[in-house]
């Protein structure tokens, strides 16, 4: 079944926006960077985000969120333990971070 991850971002209030672009820029390349290490080929199913724009104003301090799809637990695993561009790209956020909120959930299981 497949797994919805969200991914929330608080970033520190010293961040330029130059940074912020470039953690934008970086997490939606997770897309095509994250390889599958038996089928050699990018494995995230769906992968899109950007800027708060909601009306509602109930965000909080989070102003950019991002959705990732994976087929499977196993392919969401490797993705959050073992991926070497993911995880390398997680460290990068030291620093430029204040916050993050993740939610992760099988459509229509509840």
């Amino acid at each position: 079944m497949p797994i919805i991850h969200i991914v929330l971002f608080e970033f520190k209030p010293v961040t330029t926006h130059a940074q912020v672009e470039d953690v934008c820029k970086r997490m939606l390349a997770l897309q095509d960077k994250c390889i599958h290490p038996e089928s050699k080929k990018p494995y995230v199913k769906s992968y899109g985000g950007g800027r708060d724009t909601s009306p509602e104003g109930l965000q909080g301090a989070f102003n950019h969120g991002f959705v990732s799809e994976f087929q499977n637990e196993e392919d969401r695993k490797y993705y959050l333990e073992k991926d070497p561009a993911h995880l390398e790209f997680v460290k990068s956020l030291e620093g430029i971070i204040q916050n993050v909120r993740v939610v992760d959930f099988e459509p229509g299981k509840f």
